[in-house]
């Protein structure tokens, strides 16, 4: 570590808690793909116990509430991640909305989006998404390359994601977003940005565009696919997809994360300013800021049991949280600046000292070994990931451990 240890949270009389909101987790998938590392369990459909998990997610919120005082914030996002949440039916998507709204206030303009996967697009439930106020939608497209699709286990081919993006434009949808991957397994910078081309003609509002990665405890980490692009040509695809992005008029304001002008994802942006989230569903995190007896900051991250059979079980009790810690001061740092310089427009030291309830100075001596590296530019207040910061971001992030 460089640099003193910082101070305990200082006194928080007065403080401005950041904005807060909702991640439900949705944990059933018709199929695990080889590279996913997320909580997600494959089932048939028509297995899925749909009204009992809304039971016990609207019983979680009810414990998650109890946890901490009102501090009269309203839900500006939520976000129905898996899993795949498109094998719900609206009914059940929209009894949660309806449950969540008699518990929590929400933001008049609240953002609500809901993962889909084209293999498990249908109309009638698009429709029932939107009716029950869903009103951005997700899609994990992957590829628009068939043989990439089959290479990466999924369960959808072109001619149905180009599908799934037309019945989300018929069922009123007009905040849609495209999942897409790119160093795929013997893809060269031709075939990327033919990916990335059929994307832009789809007209997304945003689009999610990253690196293929071999997470471990998967299928690919134990069996990796052939002929996987090295660094040097993973660079150069992405260089060129970053030009053919700019291009088409999407900025690019977080490492993987494209938009046109102002359709950033406002759910996402809360995660990377850290600012708070209520996190209900079998496996679950969320982070919650609040006062602690003594008036300082106080932020507690909780994480519910994985399996949804325990969950279930458990939902609307403690015993269905497996982990409970309050963030450590010297562990702020990291935390904030793992989040924070992720994003093109970095931060403010005034955002840092609100977030975290440390002083600026604790930052400093790390951001100043940061510059001297070439990886953050600072301009007075106002702290920003360099291009080499952005591209070397693990190097960044090692200073703040």
């Amino acid at each position: 570590m460089i640099g003193e240890a910082p101070r305990a949270p200082s006194p928080a009389a007065g403080l401005e808690l950041p904005p807060l909101s909702l991640y439900v987790h949705l944990p059933w998938c018709a199929k695990k793909c080889p590279y996913c590392d997320f909580n997600s369990h494959a089932i048939r459909a028509a297995a899925i116990p749909e009204a009992e998990y809304v039971e016990a997610l609207l019983h979680d919120l009810d414990h998650e509430l109890a946890q901490a005082p009102d501090d009269g914030r309203a839900l500006s996002s939520i976000f129905f991640g898996g899993g795949t949440p498109s094998l719900f039916s609206g009914i059940a998507i929209g009894r949660v909305l309806d449950g969540v709204a008699r518990r929590v206030a929400l933001d008049p303009d609240i953002e609500i989006t809901l993962e889909a996967n084209p293999g498990t697009a249908d109309a009638a439930h698009f429709r029932d998404y939107r009716a029950a106020g869903v009103n951005r939608m997700s899609i994990g497209v992957q590829s628009f390359d068939d043989a990439q699709l089959r290479a990466l286990g999924r369960i959808h081919g072109r001619d149905e994601a180009l599908r799934a993006f037309g019945l989300a434009r018929e069922a009123g949808f007009d905040n849609l977003n495209l999942d897409l991957m790119f160093a795929l397994p013997g893809q060269r910078v031709d075939a990327a940005l033919a990916d990335l081309g059929a994307a832009l003609a789809l007209g997304p509002e945003h689009l999610s565009w990253y690196h293929l990665t071999l997470e471990p405890n998967t299928e690919f980490a134990v069996r990796p696919p052939a002929d996987l692009p090295d660094a040097d040509a993973a660079a150069d695809i992405h260089d060129a997809g970053l030009a053919r992005l700019d291009g088409a008029g999407f900025g690019q304001y977080e490492t993987s994360a494209f938009a046109r002008a102002g359709r950033q994802a406002r759910h996402n942006l809360n995660y990377w300013r850290f600012g708070d989230y209520l996190g209900i569903g079998a496996g679950a995190h969320g982070k919650r800021s609040g006062h602690d007896g003594h008036g300082a900051l106080r932020i507690v991250r909780r994480a519910r049991h994985k399996h949804p059979r325990t969950y279930m079980e458990t939902a609307g009790s403690a015993r269905a949280v497996q982990e409970e810690r309050v963030l450590a001061a010297d562990e702020l740092p990291f935390e904030y600046c793992m989040n924070a310089l992720r994003l093109h427009e970095g931060f403010e030291s005034r955002a840092f000292e609100a977030r975290s309830g440390l002083p600026f100075a604790a930052l400093r001596p790390r951001l100043d070994e940061a510059a001297r590296l070439g990886l953050v530019s600072i301009d007075g207040s106002r702290v920003v990931p360099t291009a080499q910061g952005r591209r070397h971001q693990n190097r960044l992030l090692s200073l703040f451990l």
